[in-house]
């Protein structure tokens, strides 16, 4: 049997990077089931091996290539298998064409662009005697087939790309500028959702707050999040990812008001010196930032406020880092995101002079790292002997005995029980508290 009369049956994905990929995954899962495939136990035993790719930090785009380079055992063993590398690192011209001449193994490229035309690629990769590339960036999204991941909470995308440009970030360039989805199919879509059980959603875009600036006449986000809270059967509305430049007193008081989107404010800060917010192109100051803040908190009562946070940026100084821990202190943030910064060919910052050395990367971030590990404890200790209300989210893999759920406002939640609660809003009382996760007692 060859590659040109074999029928495929199952398929393995493994996804890099952010909650669109895992969405992406969804739907490329989606469209194999549609062709008749079905899921894989192991990497090892399917005829359809697809990885999906991130570029957002080079440590990923590294995981993929050293990820190539252990499968060229798996391709010898199985050369039937149909490799498929796939995603925001690909889109990327030359890392796609060094990929195609160095891992001449591969069957497809496809960019994120290319999902509506993955059924054709596959076919034509399963005929073709070289790798089959698709990094066009102009393709439909919505109308494809979605497996979903769970059958109590979903993935929403509201909006494809990003038109921001900041300067350390790639994303713009291999996801095309922001297009905003319709909005009567995204309220179709969570309709449809909370009809078939779904107790959460999540909206996605690169920047959700600036939806529907290209529809004329359109809903605005904070339209759109008062037509979705008002949809029955839902329970919970989040959100990812917001840009605080446009994150208005609008959404604020349509947050306040509203019923079903979670209290949780994911705004990231990305640096607390004006300086290198100025370099990064993110459109505010610390000010406005710290402002902002202060909006949220006088208006939303038990709210969390998370963040992203770039250490290292160039021409970052002594000075510059102090003014990010002084920003942590003042914020209280329940929990941040920290990441050293990582050059992306193609992006303004990376051609920046005054590169930050790795080594002062490294203690600059660590030391951050224990400054909000203890402000995340402290956050975390003020909910001792308070009630939470959880959805209840999966069983742990290691221990049998302990379920892990969600508050309103993010709060990772352990807790033990014997019941099959998965999908389930129930109440727990929070017993412990650590820097990232809390355990709680059930209250049936």
């Amino acid at each position: 049997m060859n590659k040109h009369d074999w029928s495929p049956k199952k398929y393995f994905i493994l996804t890099y990077g952010c909650q669109m990929n895992v969405f992406d995954s969804e739907v490329l899962s989606g469209i194999l089931e549609a062709m008749g495939y079905s899921p894989a136990n192991s990497e090892e035993d399917t005829d359809v091996l697809l990885i999906n790719t991130c570029a957002v930090r080079q440590k990923a785009e590294e995981k993929v290539l050293s990820k190539l380079g252990r499968l060229r055992s798996i391709k010898k063993k199985n050369p039937e298998m149909l490799l498929v590398i796939w995603g925001c690192m690909v889109q990327q011209k030359d890392l796609a064409e060094q990929i195609s001449s160095r891992y001449k193994y591969i069957d497809l490229i496809g960019g994120p662009h290319a999902l509506e035309r993955f059924p054709q690629l596959l076919e034509k990769a399963r005929t073709s005697s070289k790798t089959v590339i698709d990094i066009n960036d102009e393709g439909e999204r919505d109308h494809l087939h979605i497996k979903r991941g769970h059958d109590f909470k979903a993935w929403v995308p509201i909006s494809h790309g990003c038109s921001n440009y900041c300067t350390y970030c790639i994303v713009p360039y291999v996801r095309g500028p922001e297009r905003s989805r319709p909005p009567e199919r995204i309220i179709q879509e969570v309709k449809e959702l909370a009809k078939n059980g779904y107790k959460e959603i999540t909206l996605l875009g690169q920047n959700v707050n600036s939806y529907g600036k290209d529809i004329k006449g359109g809903l605005d986000f904070a339209d759109l999040l008062q037509r979705l809270d008002a949809i029955e059967g839902l329970a919970r509305i989040r959100y990812m990812t917001s840009h605080p430049r446009d994150f208005n007193d609008k959404i604020i008081r349509t947050i306040e008001k509203g019923r079903k989107i979670c209290e949780h404010f994911h705004l990231p800060v990305q640096s607390g010196s004006n300086k290198i917010l100025k370099l990064m192109n993110r459109g505010y100051t610390r000010e406005y930032y710290l402002e902002l803040i202060n909006k949220i908190k006088s208006r939303v009562e038990h709210c969390s406020i998370t963040s992203d946070i770039i250490i290292g940026f160039p021409g970052e100084e002594d000075a510059d880092y102090q003014d990010t821990l002084d920003l942590i202190q003042k914020v209280q943030f329940d929990a941040a995101y920290v990441f050293i910064y990582s050059p992306r060919k193609g992006t303004k910052a990376t051609a920046m002079a005054d590169q930050v050395d790795l080594e002062i990367k490294k203690e600059r971030i660590k030391k951050l790292n224990k400054i909000q590990g203890k402000i995340s404890l402290d956050k975390n200790r003020q909910l001792l002997g308070t009630k939470q209300e959880i959805l209840v989210e999966e069983r742990s893999k290691t221990n049998p005995d302990m379920i892990t759920g969600r508050t309103r406002t993010n709060k990772i939640v352990h807790f033990s029980s014997e019941e099959n609660l998965l999908g389930k809003l129930i109440d727990v009382e929070i017993i412990e508290a650590k820097s990232w996760t809390l355990t709680g007692k059930y209250l049936p």
